[in-house]
């Protein structure tokens, strides 16, 4: 466990794969959507018909806001997507960057709370991130067609504490999820976990 810190976080940065983007979700969301749609219908637009082109626009204006709808719900500060193919795959996944001021109940120590992190879940590692103490949790979730769930999924979060050198500061839970092929155990699934692993070993805070 790292040691007490004694910095002041007030963001992060973070290195995406290439053919993924950032929306940012408190400010500017509309316009980096916007900018993902223009692109997507431009690199189409010399195959398809206009009238397709223009379905296919407003079924990724659908998704997209969607997607950002329920990133904003979970507190989400940044979404990541993949808008290109992967080695010639559309891929379906995401990340998530949330603040949140406590993941457990108020007025938990940091100690605690990591504590009982590890204690209340399988498949929960005590890991470090940029320094910080953070804990790794991954999980499969069923399908559920009636919320929207077509087809099972593969989560991975890593809750991690905000350097703070006075007060507790919160927490940042960086959220992955994808479906994969379609089997959470399977290969392809697997090689996007160990892709999101990667991502979070060049998570940095910015601080004061």
């Amino acid at each position: 466990m790292p040691p007490a810190d004694t910095r002041n976080a007030c963001g992060y940065t973070l290195i995406i794969p290439p053919g993924w983007t950032r929306i940012p979700l408190r400010e500017g969301t509309e316009e980096a959507v916007k900018e993902i749609v223009d692109e997507a219908a431009e690199r189409i637009s010399g195959d398809l018909p206009r009238d397709k082109v223009t379905k296919a626009r407003l079924e990724l204006y659908r998704r997209l806001n969607s997607s950002v709808k329920e990133a904003q719900r979970r507190g989400g500060v940044d979404l990541y997507l993949p808008v290109e193919p992967m080695h010639g795959l559309l891929i379906a996944a995401s990340i998530i960057v949330a603040k949140v001021d406590t993941v457990l109940r108020d007025g938990a120590d940091r100690q605690d709370v990591l504590t009982q992190l590890l204690t209340d879940s399988t498949d929960v590692e005590s890991v470090e991130v940029a320094g910080s103490a953070a804990v790794r949790k991954e999980r499969t979730v069923d399908a559920d067609p009636e919320k929207g769930a077509e087809a099972p999924s593969k989560h991975v979060d890593y809750i991690v504490q905000v350097p703070s050198s006075g007060a507790d500061s919160g927490w940042v839970v960086v959220s992955f999820s994808t479906i994969g092929d379609g089997d959470p155990a399977g290969d392809v699934t697997e090689v996007l976990v160990e892709l999101f692993d990667a991502v979070m070993t060049t998570f940095r805070w910015r601080t004061e």
